[in-house]
């Protein structure tokens, strides 16, 4: 497996994590697929969803793989009065990366990230790598702490 740069970025700062490759399969990039090939709990595995401000600014959150964001409560722990999903062609242009592969590690540029405070009950979540067909799995605590992350309640 070749080292992404979310892997290298957790090299850098000396954190703990795991590689896991699974099969993609371009008719099916949801986080419960992932799950189902890399034999986790869909709870544990997160996916990183981009979002925009009323102001423009650009935001990620990384919630359950089963569950949807729910966008008041980001925009509300955000402090914005409003915020909504980009649209799949802004994605590569806006992080670098391609639907099914969103990492909250090593994007283009750095955006605040939200993670669900329901990461906190597991040992090891599971992110995208930053590539279809590889997951990250590290400690919560650590990714936390890799992206200055705001815990909260994203979920509906």
């Amino acid at each position: 497996m070749k080292k992404t740069n979310a892997a290298r970025i957790l090299d850098r700062l000396k954190i703990d994590y795991e590689l896991k490759e699974y099969k993609v399969d371009l008719n099916d990039l949801s986080a419960i697929h992932v799950a189902k090939d890399v034999n986790m709990d869909i709870k544990t595995v997160f996916k990183t969803l981009v979002a925009r401000s009323d102001k423009n600014d650009i935001i990620m959150a990384c919630i359950p793989g089963d569950d949807e964001l729910h966008l008041k409560k980001l925009a509300q722990v955000a402090n914005f009065k409003k915020v909504e999903m980009i649209h799949l062609k802004e994605l590569l242009p806006l992080t670098g990366y391609v639907r099914g592969g969103c990492s909250p590690l090593g994007a283009k540029k750095s955006y605040p990230v939200f993670i669900d405070e329901t990461a906190l009950k597991w040992s090891k979540i599971a992110i995208s790598a930053g590539v279809r067909g590889e997951q990250i799995l590290l400690a919560p605590q650590d990714l936390i702490k890799a992206v200055n992350a705001t815990v909260a309640d994203l979920i509906k």
